[in-house]
């Protein structure tokens, strides 16, 4: 079974390192046998705020039709203030469109968290605050999540990453991709 893994994140700013740990990651379930999607800071600046009484647009049209055929999700957060950053938790409102399907929310997905922040605080608190939205979503993150310190590691700039954030970043892409094929198995 090839498992469609979407891919989710990103930051206004194009090529940011986190939409960079984002692509990173998604290149990895596809070498793990994966179908892969992103919709980074392109189409998830095009959403508008989610209002659950408001039609949709194409853009969340395309964004909630590809979550429902999710075997699996890979979200990328910077971290703001401690927190994921608002372009990211509007996209993830957008999982409520998901709440009357035969698999609501996240249920029955793998989900990788992967967050960028400028220190170590921010980018641990922001992976911990992603990990319970995934939970309260019904969703099944991977035993690894990545926390990356921009400070320590930039990546989008010249060169091949850190080899430790690189590891980190393509275990999270292969679980989502291996536990995506069992649990869509299942279903």
């Amino acid at each position: 079974m090839e498992p469609y893994i979407v891919g989710l994140g990103g930051t206004m700013q194009t090529r940011s390192s986190t939409e960079t740990a984002l692509q990173i990651a998604l290149a990895a379930a596809a070498d793990a046998g994966a179908r892969t999607e992103m919709f980074g800071n392109d189409v998830l600046a095009r959403l508008p705020m989610y209002d659950p009484g408001r039609p949709r647009c194409a853009e969340s049209d395309r964004l909630v039709d590809a979550l429902r055929l999710a075997d699996g999700v890979i979200i990328a957060s910077p971290g703001y203030h401690g927190s994921v950053s608002g372009l990211v938790k509007n996209a993830l409102d957008y999982v409520e469109e998901l709440r009357e399907d035969e698999r609501p929310y996240l249920s029955g997905r793998a989900v990788g968290c992967i967050t960028t922040a400028y220190g170590w605080q921010a980018a641990v608190t922001t992976l911990q605050t992603l990990r319970s939205i995934v939970h309260a979503l019904r969703g099944w993150p991977t035993p690894l999540g990545a926390a990356i310190n921009s400070s320590v590691t930039r990546l989008g700039s010249d060169g091949p990453p850190d080899p430790r954030v690189d590891f980190q970043l393509r275990t999270v892409g292969s679980e989502v991709c291996v536990l995506g094929r069992v649990l869509g198995r299942a279903v």
